[in-house]
């Protein structure tokens, strides 16, 4: 089979995806990627790639800071998502014509994909990357989902398409998550619960002497908050400081935070180190979640915006961590809430069942399954 995966110029919307084409390329199948270039390029490190926008239009780091609640959301669709998708439909388009896939698998954010598999009357596969819309966490917002209603109905108005919500597919919706940390979904559906699908990082240097047998704890904010994180990261120093008991490690992109006492570093190969930690700190990116649950370890979760402060908020309901307020935590808080993980079972416990519910649900093996499955 041939499948055109659609992606956006995100980090934690290509990774696992990433891991699938591996599986679906060892299994035999062609695959090809489309997406804004030359970020897809950067992140898939494929072969194959249709360029789909530009992506310097849609870097993460353009976005204002400082916006929560309805701003943040109003930004992300009304000056992302759906220019994202206008921008994307003609290489979209290019793709399909010159790939002639058998199915399109495209990312919850890549409308354009949903789109253009519509209209050519392609099957068409939603991954989601994170659990977030599966929720329904509009649904006690009526006036705000039609809003959002209102902006697809203008996208496919504008693309001549008459298809349903463009963030699920009828014929699969791939969820890289379990119910163990997502709680019930009221509407199934078409989703199908894999588990996360974590794909190999590019190698990064680490002296791994540097560790000293206590027990690790890693503070980390992803890849796209490296100024706004330089409050939180610096009272996390001041933190883990203040515990001898443990070995703090702090990932800080900027360079700029010292510390004797701490060990600070700006990058990690994350998935080696999340393997001998003892919990984590970050700031609920859905990969850092997934890599630190599929290691049975628990979450302290500063959550900053978008889905974060919804899987935040999972975590807590699993029972598998707890949650800070960016913007508010001081390191009296921060060490407090580590000491709560690190020293009342629970937290790992309920860790340890959410890592088995992962390891159950069969992760990139199970989502190929699913994937040649569809007729």
């Amino acid at each position: 089979m041939k499948f055109l995966l659609v992606v956006p110029p995100l980090t934690g919307h290509v990774a696992p995806l990433r891991a699938v084409a591996a599986e679906l390329v060892g299994r035999g199948h062609d695959v090809a990627w489309c997406g804004p270039e030359p970020t897809t390029s950067e992140l898939t490190r494929a072969g194959r790639v249709y360029p789909a926008g530009d992506a310097l239009d849609f870097a993460v780091e353009r976005r204002p800071e400082g916006l929560r609640g309805f701003a943040a959301l109003k930004y992300l669709w009304e000056q992302y998502l759906v220019p994202l998708a206008d921008a994307m439909v003609p290489g979209v388009e290019t793709a399909v014509a010159e790939f002639r896939p058998d199915v399109v698998v495209t990312d919850q954010q890549a409308f354009a994909g949903a789109l253009v598999a519509s209209r050519r009357g392609l099957p068409w596969v939603t991954s989601a990357s994170t659990s977030t819309e599966l929720g329904d966490p509009l649904g006690a917002m009526p006036k705000i989902a039609a809003w959002v209603d209102g902006l697809q109905e203008g996208l496919r108005a504008r693309h001549q398409v008459a298809c349903g919500d463009l963030r699920f597919s009828p014929d699969l919706i791939l969820a890289f998550t379990t119910v163990s940390l997502t709680g019930p979904i009221a509407d199934m559906g078409a989703v199908r619960f894999v588990g996360p699908a974590l794909a190999p990082a590019p190698p990064v240097g680490f002296s791994w002497d540097r560790l000293d047998g206590r027990p690790l704890v890693l503070a980390t904010l992803g890849t796209a908050n490296a100024a706004l994180g330089r409050r939180f990261l610096s009272e996390c120093v001041d933190a883990l400081a203040g515990m001898p008991e443990v070995q703090g490690l702090v990932v800080d992109p900027t360079g700029e935070l010292l510390s004797e006492d701490v060990l600070v570093v700006k990058r990690i190969p994350q998935a080696e180190v999340v393997r001998k930690a003892a919990a984590v700190i970050c700031h609920g990116g859905h990969n850092t979640v997934s890599e630190t649950l599929a290691s049975g370890l628990p979450l302290v979760i500063a959550p900053i915006r978008d889905d974060q402060s919804m899987l935040a908020q999972q975590v807590e309901a699993a029972g598998a961590g707890l949650r800070l307020r960016f913007d508010r935590a001081k390191a009296p808080d921060i060490r407090d809430t580590v000491t709560e993980v690190l020293t009342e079972p629970a937290y790992a416990a309920a860790a340890a069942r959410v890592r088995a519910s992962f390891t159950a649900a069969g992760g990139v093996v199970a989502a190929a399954d699913h994937l040649e499955a569809l007729p």
